[in-house]
């Protein structure tokens, strides 16, 4: 997706020495490391960034407003690395105090460890190899390396290509918080310099993609045309996955309960019901004041049985005391409803807003039944104590502002209709 080359994370460590300590020279008696050393990774990070970094005063060397945005990011990078390697030790039953210039020396290699998190994602060595522009040798070199480091195994061979061992799974979660920090560097300096660029990818379940999503992507693309945005459209539970690890960065939609421990935090936006939906001439389209007992029979497409709607829809039902439907189609594809309703007298328990277009050109009607206490909250979920990178931050106020539009948009329809009643 992005194709930018990362920056390199040994020289991102002595520029954080160098700030931390205001010297050139402490930082490189903390890396065991040449004074010239240290300075040439300072130039050539700057090089790298097109900033300065740090400004050398007869006090010390202090960061820059373009230095402290690149800290920033670094304590989010390094965190995680130190984190890792703290559990690798405590793997090995060996203390080591990961901080500083102790981080060690696997861990500090920018193209390893996206070779690392590139064979996890493709399961095969010659793919991630071509990924990177390696050989195949190079590849199995840099596992031996890592695995060393780690003094665990990472990976084994099974008929579906190379798995990640259980000790993998939490070792690339790490990694890939890392690297997904490192990409928003050159994005958070552009922002100070009053331009907002980079990927956005946007974890998008089925209610925030029909009005939601493609009114703030408009909002995003006419203000800021360097933004690109992706959106996934995975289950919730993988959309989760990717947001811990940092490759998705914000989910949007219906949302779920999250504990303390969750590592997730979410802002709600707004609320809607479930309502009936059928086409327009089905024979219950014209019918007032609906009952459950007027609906059992139907033939229903409803959410998978795992989903919160399908539990919400359920307990209409069973509140009445009597048997839910079963449904004859279980799916959340919107296209598979749509086509279904149009077509059949089938009914679908869904958000309104999911279908609003059909419903505003007059394809579809909501039937007159109400689902009581089907109200499910609509927001963003993002991952506890991150730091967005611009573009998502961009995107994130073009989801607020799209919705509190869609608010007043509802309440104006909302009243016209009750005046016209009357």
């Amino acid at each position: 997706m992005d194709n930018r080359e990362l920056l390199n994370l040994a020289y991102l460590r002595a520029f954080r020495l160098v700030a931390q300590t205001g010297s050139a020279t402490r930082a490189a008696a903390a890396l065991f490391r040449a004074q010239s050393a240290v300075t040439r990774s300072l130039q050539e990070l700057e090089a790298a960034v097109g900033e300065t970094l740090l400004e050398r005063r007869p006090s010390g060397m202090l960061p820059t407003p373009a230095g402290r945005a690149v800290l920033l990011r670094c304590q989010r990078i390094f965190a995680e690395l130190e984190e890792l390697a703290q559990w690798c030790s405590a793997r090995q039953s060996r203390r080591r105090t990961a901080t500083g210039g102790a981080l060690p020396a696997f861990l500090l290699n920018t193209r390893r460890l996206q070779l690392f998190s590139a064979l996890a994602r493709h399961r095969h060595m010659p793919s991630a190899a071509q990924t990177l522009g390696l050989s195949q040798p190079a590849v199995s070199s840099a596992i031996r390396i890592m695995e060393t480091g780690a003094g665990m195994q990472l990976f084994y061979r099974s008929p579906r290509g190379l798995l990640l061992t259980s000790e993998g799974e939490t070792f690339v979660l790490h990694v890939r918080r890392a690297l997904n920090e490192l990409r928003h560097i050159p994005d958070d300096l552009a922002a100070l310099r009053g331009t907002i660029q980079g990927y956005v990818t946007v974890g998008a379940l089925p209610l925030g993609r029909t009005l939601i999503l493609p009114g703030a992507i408009a909002r995003v693309a006419a203000r800021y045309p360097g933004v690109r945005i992706v959106t996934d459209e995975s289950a919730y539970e993988t959309l989760v996955a990717g947001l811990r690890a940092g490759d998705i960065d914000f989910v949007l939609g219906a949302l779920r309960q999250n504990d303390v421990s969750s590592g997730l935090i979410n802002e709600r936006l707004m609320s809607e019901e479930i309502v009936v939906l059928a086409r327009r001439g089905h024979p219950l389209a014209d019918k007032d004041g609906l009952s459950l007992k007027d609906l059992i029979s139907a033939q229903w497409i409803l959410p998978r049985s795992h989903a919160p709607a399908r539990g919400m829809f359920e307990a209409q039902f069973k509140r009445a005391k009597l048997k839910p439907p079963m449904p004859t189609v279980e799916t959340a594809d919107l296209a598979v409803i749509r086509g279904l309703l149009m077509h059949t007298d089938m009914l679908a328990a869904v958000s309104a807003q999911q279908l609003h277009y059909e419903c505003e050109a007059g394809q579809l009607v909501v039937l007159d039944i109400a689902m009581q206490g089907s109200r499910r909250e609509i927001g963003l979920t993002l991952r506890a104590g991150g730091t967005p990178s611009p573009a998502a931050r961009a995107m994130i106020d073009a989801i607020r502002l799209t919705v509190d539009e869609l608010g007043h948009t509802m309440r104006r329809e909302s009243a016209s209709i009750a005046k016209s009643a009357v």
